[in-house]
């Protein structure tokens, strides 16, 4: 019996490969669980040690092997107060890193998406950031970060910076949501700030944004509408405090101590203000 057209139409298609670089971090995990709802994405996972994308020659030995269509890249230096102490870390890794990245995307042809943060806006502004506003990252991770775009933007005409916020899993890894989760459990009393106003971004939701955005047909030269940077983070404003407050209403938990306490001092100064638009 033959097979009709559309089956044989299907089995001709290649499916786009993605590979996902700190495969083993909250955003990059998260993706992984949701793999299976894509079947027309091959996904390579590759954790920091599997791919150090601070040493270039690893980074083409792999692309030559996979020949990606896409790299999302979640590996990142992300200890924003060890960043103070040791700033040549997080620019090798978050400066670096993605230039190497981009100069082989662009050996290779493959689209960039490089996630972002919006620490590297100074957190003066009471309106949300566009992607208009100019940059001023106030700590060392935010100005590694920052020096990453620009060389993205110096090495890529096809790319993709999402800048993302206050990002949290309610599955995955040590983060805020966990933590208090954990606390509250043990009965321990919670001392939150609210000195900083932000957007905390379940790592699902971008997961969902990125991946929907892959399946958005694109140009396959120039910039294209849809090329640049981006801002993606879910859209309710808050504090940590009030974060904590809402992770414990939401998980039914009204017996714990939460004290509004701004008096923990850090190295790390951080935008008061970082709501993404």
């Amino acid at each position: 019996m033959k097979e009709d057209k559309k089956q044989l139409a299907s089995k001709s298609i290649k499916p786009t490969t993605v590979l996902v670089t700190g495969a083993n971090g909250l955003l990059g995990r998260t993706i992984q669980k949701y793999k299976d709802d894509y079947p027309k994405i091959n996904f390579l996972f590759c954790s920091s040690k599997e791919l150090d994308i601070t040493i270039k020659e690893s980074i083409k030995k792999n692309f030559k092997k996979n020949k990606p269509d896409y790299c999302i890249n979640c590996a990142a230096y992300t200890n924003v107060e060890k960043a103070e102490k040791e700033p040549e870390k997080a620019f090798l890794v978050n400066a670096e890193g993605a230039k190497n990245l981009a100069e082989v995307c662009k050996e290779s042809g493959t689209v960039l998406i490089h996630i972002s943060t919006d620490y590297v806006f100074d957190g003066e502004k009471r309106t949300p950031y566009t992607v208009k506003d100019i940059p001023n990252p106030i700590n060392e991770y935010g100005k590694s970060k920052l020096q990453g775009e620009k060389y993205i933007q110096q090495i890529l005409e096809r790319y993709f910076i999402i800048r993302t916020s206050w990002l949290y899993s309610k599955e995955f890894e040590k983060n805020f949501y966990l933590t208090i989760l954990e606390k509250a459990k043990r009965g321990e009393e919670l001392r939150i700030t609210d000195a900083q106003i932000g957007c905390p971004t379940d790592t699902e939701n971008l997961t969902k944004y990125i991946l929907e955005l892959i399946n958005i047909p694109l140009p396959l030269e120039g910039k294209g509408e849809n090329y640049g940077i981006h801002h993606f983070c879910d859209k309710k404003q808050m504090t940590w405090y009030g974060f904590a407050i809402s992770i414990l209403e939401k998980n039914k938990i009204d017996n714990m101590i939460l004290i509004n306490d701004n008096s923990y001092k850090t190295i790390a100064k951080r935008p008061i203000y970082s709501v993404l638009e």
